[in-house]
């Protein structure tokens, strides 16, 4: 009778207690029943299942091709204001109006002058002797050498000219218009010079030197006539598609973004875990995480938080709540991973950046809890009282 009263007591002690015991986070059923407090809905709870999975990989990502693509292969460069340009001027014979010396592999009593380079001043224009100011600016090499030429037909002998522009004496000191800016994590920011062909966005980048971070975390952000799109560098260099023209003007910047992901809960390893590839998915995630923990995970409590951008919201039939960064709303994603079909599931649900896993603990594991606590509490004194009990009836060996 007195080990049975000593037992009910301290097993109405410890079931008192137990709503206090350590735990490293909520049930299944209490981030389920969470969503909805004071009949306000604080993020919506959502079961994945093959539509699910076909709505977030159907989701369009930033891309080169779709915003920039339909602009192809720039036109033929054009100067520019603040571009230096050379023209060199030949006569067919001695006499005219730019006496020099002859030039070798010409015909014979040619002379040729070379006048000193110019930077295209404010109003568009260059100075030439003998055919004043002429606009270049806007206009191709050919389109001014042939004003040149023309302008010095009723003066010089049979005029030739070659216009050069010298803007670009290496990729270090370019100036020119007709180039493209390189910068962020590459071995040397600078602006590259564009050739007549037409450059993508990768030779820019190898002519930089090459990007200095892995691949991975490295993201490609490009600005062009006010808009900016970002796309990881994997994806340029994986989808040909993406490497596409580069423009004049264009502003290309490298920018190291390690992708992370925590893990919480009943899991193996709770942890901030880096991305190994630009694309992850849940099951490479978990087992990252080093799976699920046997003698603690409920199985049917695997969470993903994450805030979602209203069209991913709108794509899934959920409310708009608005409450996250940018008017993203607050959305988790649950998998019942006692069911082999999630398995194959977790195979395709994307991780993002910053998303959070939480594997909920069973709550066998908190009845478990319970009597471990149990066990330490009234072991000693039932073994004092087995102890006691046998010397007062003079038992013994």
């Amino acid at each position: 009778m007195k080990f049975a009263a000593v037992f009910a007591c301290f097993t109405s002690a410890a079931l008192a207690a137990c709503a206090y015991l350590p735990t490293a986070g909520p049930t299944k059923g209490q981030v389920i029943d969470g969503a909805v407090q004071n009949n306000q809905i604080r993020y919506d709870v959502i079961d994945v299942n093959s539509n699910v999975v076909s709505t977030l990989m159907a989701q369009p990502a930033a891309s080169f091709r779709s915003r920039f693509g339909a602009q192809g292969k720039p036109p033929p460069p054009r100067i520019g204001i603040g571009d230096t340009i050379s023209v060199s001027i030949w006569e067919a014979s001695g006499g005219g109006l730019f006496g020099a010396a002859p030039i070798a592999g010409v015909s014979a009593g040619s002379r040729n002058v070379t006048i000193p380079d110019q930077v295209v001043a404010r109003d568009g224009a260059i100075s030439m002797p003998f055919a004043g100011r002429i606009p270049v600016a806007g206009r191709t090499l050919v389109d001014v050498q042939r004003t040149i030429e023309q302008r010095l037909a009723q003066k010089a002998i049979e005029p030739q000219t070659i216009v050069t522009d010298t803007s670009c004496r290496g990729v270090s000191a370019c100036q020119a218009t007709n180039a493209a800016t390189v910068s962020g994590e590459v071995v040397q920011g600078a602006r590259v010079p564009l050739s007549v062909n037409g450059d993508h966005l990768l030779d820019l980048i190898a002519l930089a030197g090459g990007a200095k971070s892995p691949v991975y975390e490295t993201y490609v952000r490009l600005s062009r006539n006010g808009q900016t799109v970002t796309i990881p560098m994997e994806k340029l260099v994986s989808d040909p598609r993406e490497n596409i023209y580069a423009w004049p003007g264009d502003v290309l910047t490298l920018v190291r973004i390690p992708q992370t992901f925590s893990v919480f809960g009943a899991a193996a390893n709770n942890a901030q875990v880096n991305f190994t590839a630009d694309n992850m998915t849940l099951a490479e995630a978990l087992a990252n995480a080093r799976g699920l923990l046997d003698q603690r995970a409920d199985p049917a409590g695997v969470f993903l938080f994450r805030f979602e951008a209203p069209a991913v919201v709108d794509a899934l039939g959920a409310p708009q709540l608005g409450t996250g960064p940018y008017k993203t709303s607050p959305v988790v994603y649950r998998l019942d991973f006692s069911d082999a079909q999630s398995y194959f599931l977790a195979q395709h649900f994307p991780v993002a950046d910053k998303d959070v896993i939480y594997v909920a603990n069973a709550r066998l594991n908190e009845l478990q809890k319970f009597f471990n606590l149990l066990n330490t509490i009234t072991g000693p004194i039932i073994t004092g009282i087995v102890v006691s009990g046998s010397t007062g009836n003079g038992g013994g060996l």
